[in-house]
C-alpha cells in the first residue's frame, strides 16, 4: 500500500492506504476528524465537505492520491489554537443557524470557502455557494444570516 504525506489543519500526517480511498474515510477512520460527515457518498449533499487550499470541497469521493501536496482544512481546524472559533463558526452560534446539526460541516465550510474568495457576497451569491448543501430542518434563512454576519466580522 502507498504512504501519503498530508497536509492537514496545519499538521503533517503519514497515511498508508490503498490509492482510491476516498479523503472523508481517511479523515474520519484514520484520523478521527469527525467534523466532515457521511451524508450521500455521491457528493452532492454537502455533508463531507472541507477546505482544499482554502476551497470549499466534497471528500466522500475524492481519493487521497489526487490531493498531492494541497493543504486540507476540516471544521476542527478553523478554530484557533487558543480556541477561539472562527468567524463563521461564531456567527453560526450567534444567528443560532443550525437545529440537527448534520449539515453543519457541509455549511459552515461552504460559507468558509465562500468568504476567502468574496468576502462581501450578495445573498444571492450566498445561495448559490450553498446549493449543494441540503438542509432538511429549515435552518436555511438563519444560516444565510449567519453568513452575512460572518462577512462583516472578518
Amino acid at each position: 500500500m502507498p504512504t501519503y504525506h498530508l497536509h492537514i489543519n496545519g499538521s503533517q500526517k503519514e497515511i498508508e492506504t490503498e490509492a482510491d480511498t476516498p479523503m472523508l474515510y481517511v479523515l474520519r477512520d484514520y484520523l478521527e476528524l469527525n467534523g466532515p460527515k457521511f451524508g450521500c457518498g455521491l457528493s452532492q449533499c454537502g455533508s463531507c465537505t472541507v477546505l482544499i487550499d482554502g476551497k470549499a470541497s466534497t471528500s466522500c469521493l475524492l481519493p487521497i492520491s489526487s490531493i498531492g501536496e494541497a493543504k486540507i482544512t476540516t471544521l476542527e481546524g478553523l478554530a484557533s489554537h487558543s480556541g477561539k472559533l472562527h468567524a463563521v463558526q461564531q456567527a453560526f452560534v450567534d444567528e443560532q443557524a443550525a437545529q440537527c446539526g448534520y449539515c453543519l460541516n457541509g455549511m459552515v465550510m461552504t460559507a468558509v470557502g465562500l468568504l476567502n474568495t468574496n468576502p462581501n457576497p450578495s445573498e444571492s451569491e450566498i445561495k448559490n455557494a450553498l446549493e449543494g448543501n441540503l438542509c432538511r430542518c429549515g435552518a436555511h434563512t438563519r444560516i444565510i444570516q449567519a453568513i452575512k454576519t460572518a462577512a462583516k466580522n472578518l
